[in-house]
């Protein structure tokens, strides 16, 4: 027998099956829009439609009520959801915000918009999210706020980040995007800080295109998502809004027919958020069969919501680097429907270290000469190193992987395949 990658067969050729839940509710409620001649009802200025349509405030209903949080405000993405938090806690030229180097980008970036500078905080080894002592060394007189990021569906630590935030007087902003359904000491994830983003585009859990949600208990901050969101300077004179920072807004409004679909697949989350924790669980035990293996550790009294199963990989017992190693099993599979120019949705590491892209090696964000990062407002340089974060470098180069392959409608027959495929280079590894 020969690995598929030395020019074997490989265990399957067959796609897996897409992670598609857009039924019949979901086709009715984008009718009822249209029939309704309502695709948004936004107006930029203070007026009954400032906060938008019939279709967004029921969402905003529904979310608030899913989740357990005074306010949820609809918003395009959850990239303009966290832009929006960063500017509704006051942020300004000066300040820095600590955050993760193992995230999407614009977790660490969105500090930058409001002339404040991202300082990187290393992660935890098991768990992949922030790391509670990193954070506490990262704080200064100018931090206002840290940015947690609940990884691959994991809930930062709440008590420790919690506690330092306290402590510091400080924020705590939670990005959720991968996290829906995440839980906490029974709390969900997205609710766990002072506010909480979450994302609703093509790859996540629940989506309806594009589309995010920021939740919050504080009244204020809930007013100012809202300004920011939607031409804030247009609107505070005649909402008689008197504090002007970050007043100045955007257009981040979602779309009627984004938040009828995402009404619909928020009823689904719960059902979906099982099945995927069932085949984590099955793949874990199968895969964990591996001696080279290890199943990501779930944080205790949390719930995990698996955006991605990540897995650490010990090159010392496999006798092959980790990229040889899943770069094999990848050629055993195929790809997924709707997702065929992605290649097989497994992969090594996650991100590269985000403080390793040119924005903060070259110190370039704002205009040409260096702004945020260089100027009045900012009389101590941050460092940006190689080195800096050492555990998300070596877990980014030699030990994550992750996969996607447990994703609702797949089989228990689809996942034997994926293992099947694992244990199969396993046992060829000589060969690589």
């Amino acid at each position: 027998m020969r690995l598929a990658i030395a020019g074997g067969q490989p265990v399957r050729t067959k796609k897996f099956p897409a992670y598609r839940f857009i039924g019949d509710e979901e086709k009715q409620a984008v009718a009822r829009v249209l029939d309704s001649g309502v695709l948004s009802r936004y107006l930029g200025c203070w007026h009954d439609d400032f906060y938008g349509g019939p279709e967004v405030q029921a969402l905003e209903r529904q979310w608030a009520d899913y989740f357990g949080v005074k306010h949820a405000v609809a918003v395009n993405s959850c990239t303009s959801g966290i832009q929006c938090a960063v500017g509704a806690i006051g942020t300004e030229p000066g300040d820095e915000v600590v955050v993760s180097p193992y995230s999407m980008c614009i977790s660490a970036t969105a500090p930058l918009l409001y002339g404040a500078v991202p300082v990187f905080a290393d992660i935890e080894d098991e768990y992949f999210c922030l790391d509670p002592d990193r954070v506490e060394a990262a704080i200064t007189s100018r931090t206002r706020a840290i940015i947690a990021v609940d990884l691959f569906g994991q809930p930062y630590d709440v008590e420790a980040i919690n506690a330092i935030a306290k402590r510091h007087g400080l924020y705590v902003i939670e990005d959720a995007a991968q996290a829906p359904g995440a839980t906490y000491q029974g709390q969900h994830a997205g609710t766990l800080g002072d506010i909480g983003v979450f994302s609703l585009n093509y790859h996540k859990h629940i989506h309806c295109g594009e589309g995010g949600v920021v939740t919050t208990d504080s009244d204020e901050l809930a007013e100012k998502v809202r300004l920011i969101r939607n031409h804030a300077e247009a609107v505070v004179q005649g909402k008689g809004h008197k504090d002007l920072t970050n007043m100045l807004g955007f257009n981040f409004r979602m779309t009627e027919i984004e938040a009828a679909i995402a009404s619909c697949q928020l009823r689904k989350l719960n059902s979906l958020i099982e099945r995927q924790r069932a085949n984590c669980d099955y793949l874990a035990n199968r895969l964990g069969e591996i001696p080279a293996l290890t199943p990501q550790k779930t944080r205790p009294g949390a719930e995990h919501s698996y955006y991605v199963h990540a897995f650490k990989f010990d090159e010392r017992v496999a006798g092959v680097p980790r990229d040889a190693f899943i770069d094999a099993v990848a050629a055993e599979l195929p790809v997924t429907e709707l997702r065929e120019g992605e290649g097989v949705k497994i992969c090594n590491g996650y991100v590269k270290p985000l403080y390793l892209l040119p924005l903060f090696q070259e110190r370039i964000a704002i205009g040409s000469k260096g702004y945020p990062f260089t100027g009045p407002d900012h009389t101590s340089e941050v460092c940006y190193d190689r080195g800096i974060c050492p555990v998300v470098e070596r877990v980014e180069s030699k030990e994550l992987f992750g996969h996607e392959l447990m994703r609702p409608p797949v089989t228990q027959e689809d996942m034997d395949d994926v293992a099947n495929a694992f244990e199969k280079v396993w046992t060829l590894r000589d060969q690589l």
